[in-house]
């Protein structure tokens, strides 16, 4: 009984809420990198090691100017070079895209967790270098439990839900949108109507960098105002997995990155409840919460997710 008190609390709880979208934002981000990039043919599961470095970027470029803003568009601009990497790779070389992808994440925590001592002077962690102030709305915060979840919130975060909007608009709403996704389904016939499929590939695969990078940057400055090595910590896995189960739709991907935010913000306020004992054996079965839920949705909904017919499969124009 006290087990079901517990969870009634969390959920009556608006800290739980407030950490859901915390939790969701760099899923949102990185969820829809995997979008752009997957429904123009291109399998991405480099945005682990783009986040990654995304974080560290931010980080670096804070620490030297003092701006956190600079260190927001220094971590795009580093995940825009690493995802061109990835489609130089994919799309003129018509590598592997997994393999890709792969060795883009170990190069991408070698790099960090190499620069940290001639950076820093230390491994492991950086000392606090800046965060993004939180935007506080007037009489919002004042209105009884929603003040407490919308009413001071980091501007990623409406950054987040306005790049949905925007992403939705752009593919479904839009030529360039169109032929997005006609590169992702039938790139002959897309190349036969004037389509220039390597080039909406490489804006899909480097669009993923954006988002990818941004994402990152919200672990870091975003969130704690440091680094520390591997602080991507799976999430760009995850977002993947929310991606799939959102069927490869903006939306869709939002809405999943929700449910695996929410997993991870109930696993917190458990394992905090006054109500229960989480002692150190039974800890990581919480942490493990986020992880299990998105073995179960890729093993239950990869099926039921069609992505777009030629994912993954490079293309090579015939003269």
């Amino acid at each position: 009984m006290r087990i079901l008190e517990a969870i009634f609390l969390v959920f009556a709880n608006p800290l739980f809420y407030k950490i859901t979208l915390t939790a969701s934002t760099p899923l949102i981000f990185a969820s829809l990198g995997g979008v752009y990039s997957e429904i123009t043919g291109v399998v991405n599961i480099a945005l682990e090691g783009i986040m990654l470095l995304g974080a560290f970027t931010s980080v670096v470029f804070t620490y030297f100017t003092g701006s956190v803003w600079i260190g927001i568009l220094m971590a795009v601009v580093s995940g825009v070079a690493f995802a061109w990497l990835h489609a130089w790779g994919s799309i003129k070389w018509a590598g592997n895209q997994v393999v890709l992808g792969t060795a883009l994440i170990l190069i991408a925590q070698g790099v960090t967790g190499f620069l940290m001592v001639p950076i820093f002077g230390k491994p492991g962690q950086t000392d606090f270098v800046g965060k993004v102030k939180e935007i506080k709305i007037p009489g919002l915060s004042d209105i009884p439990f929603i003040g407490k979840i919308f009413g001071e919130l980091s501007p990623f975060i409406y950054i987040a839900f306005i790049s949905v909007a925007f992403s939705w608009w752009l593919i479904y709403k839009t030529k360039l949108g169109l032929r997005m996704r006609a590169v992702g389904e039938n790139p002959e016939a897309a190349d036969t109507l004037g389509v220039n499929v390597y080039g909406i590939r490489y804006f899909g695969v480097l669009m993923s960098g954006v988002w990818a990078s941004l994402a990152g940057a919200y672990l870091s400055i975003g969130e704690v105002g440091h680094f520390r090595e591997l602080m991507s910590g799976g999430r760009g896995f995850i977002a993947l997995a929310a991606m799939i189960l959102g069927k490869y739709n903006p939306v869709g991907a939002m809405l999943a990155s929700l449910l695996f935010g929410a997993s991870s913000a109930f696993a917190n306020q458990m394992q905090s409840s006054s109500l229960i004992h989480v002692s150190a054996t039974v800890k990581p079965l919480f942490d493990m919460i986020p992880f299990v839920l998105t073995i179960i949705v890729v093993a239950g909904f990869v099926g039921k997710s069609r992505p777009p017919k030629a994912d993954g499969v490079p293309y090579e124009k015939v003269s």
